[in-house]
């Protein structure tokens, strides 16, 4: 049976021997059967995630002159503040405004790789409009890359691998590993007007591009939805004292498909709701990793009775049905995450690609143009097989 509800994970039980393979078992269950889940007891005091809620809250209330200071077109590492409605998933409009964050790098120099430009400096909110913004986030930035570089090596327990056996893919074995962070705000269709009559879209169905992702829900409205394998909906409301973790299509493709990638997305809240806020953090990977290295040597293989765990899975739910298809292929433009994360970036933000990636950004609409008209063109006369439609892809960072 397809899930019908998000499972709940206590971490403290993996703190402790005796109760650590129980905690592995259930992590096994999410990662075969659901690909999310909710963590309890991180490790971060109730009191330092309310400073976090409230810092990324008022974000939001500053002056707009002040946000603009910071606008995401300024620079070409895909960091700052993004307009309402400003970017695009499964091409559609994000009903949305925010501001994207990661652990700070010096400015890469002039003969690094192109996509080493989101290794970068933030666009920090002025310290005279908001003086703590900058030091809680930089704090929980980087409690929460430790956490998730550890989470990761549960991970691989709990499918048999080796404990490190992730640890190739972050720079610096984690300690120089970029992560990201958003700030988000979804307003309520009321508050949308116009723009709430092209539809309810807070994220549109995508699938996480990386391994992991861990989303702080900052208000008590419900919104993100979880697609199973029957194609359903399923409701992910805030619990307080949990964070949302997502698997990310890159773990999916190194496990050999064992850790499933599951589509989601957000609906803005209904008139009169007033706007949803979360926060999620995005585990980084090194953009040096290659396909060629992903797909032929990866972490070594799953162990046969795990995948047949998985294979089991979905036979008893027909197959696999979702919204999005699996994008993480070699043979495509890009040959390494570093280049497909760039493109995905500028494909998302074509308001930043425009000035700063122009090239790409052409080469994107290209293929989007492509796509639309193989979609339109009709089945071949006489062969008795209809064309399937073309599906929307999309990995992405949002929640």
């Amino acid at each position: 049976m397809s899930f019908t509800a998000i499972p709940i994970l206590d971490l403290a039980l993996a703190r402790n021997p005796e109760t650590k393979p129980q905690f592995l078992a259930e992590l096994r269950h999410a990662l075969l059967e659901v690909g999310f889940l909710y963590l309890q007891n991180v490790g971060i005091e109730d009191e330092f995630f309310k400073k976090v809620i409230e810092e990324g809250k008022a974000f939001f209330d500053i002056p707009t002159e002040e946000k603009l200071k910071i606008e995401m077109k300024n620079a070409p590492s895909f960091l700052g503040y993004s307009r309402l409605s400003a970017e695009i998933t499964a091409g559609e409009i994000d009903h949305r405004e925010q501001i994207d964050l990661s652990t700070e790098h010096p400015i890469p120099g002039p003969n690094a790789p192109r996509y080493y430009n989101l290794l970068a400096p933030n666009q920090w909110p002025s310290p005279e409009v908001l003086p703590n913004f900058r030091p809680v986030f930089t704090e929980y930035m980087k409690r929460m890359g430790k956490i998730s570089i550890d989470f990761t090596s549960l991970i691989a327990e709990a499918i048999e691998l080796p404990a490190d056996a992730f640890n190739k893919y972050f720079d610096g074995n984690g300690e120089t590993q970029q992560h990201k962070l958003k700030i988000v705000k979804y307003p309520d269709v009321g508050f949308l007007g116009g723009n709430g009559k092209e539809g309810n879209q807070g994220v549109g169905p995508h699938k996480d591009s990386m391994l992991s992702s861990y989303l702080l829900q900052a208000s008590h409205h419900k919104g993100l939805q979880v697609q199973n394998m029957k194609g359903e909906w399923i409701d992910c409301p805030p619990i307080e004292g949990t964070l949302v973790v997502a698997i990310g299509q890159g773990l999916e493709a190194l496990t050999q498909g064992v850790c499933v990638s599951t589509t989601h997305r957000v609906l803005s809240p209904a008139a009169g709701q007033g706007a949803r806020f979360s926060i999620p953090f995005f585990q980084g990977v090194s953009g040096d990793a290659s396909f060629e290295d992903l797909e032929n040597v990866g972490v070594g293989q799953v162990a046969e009775h795990i995948k047949e765990a998985r294979r089991r899975v979905l036979e008893q739910n027909g197959g696999r049905l979702d919204d999005v298809e699996f994008t993480f292929r070699k043979g495509g433009v890009a040959s390494t995450l570093g280049e497909a994360t760039l493109r995905n970036r500028v494909k998302s933000h074509q308001d930043v690609g425009e000035i700063w990636y122009p090239d790409i950004l052409a080469s994107i609409k290209e293929e989007q143009a492509r796509l639309k008209e193989k979609a339109a063109s009709p089945a071949r006369e006489g062969s008795g097989i209809q064309q399937p439609p073309a599906v929307g892809t999309a990995a992405v960072e949002a929640h």
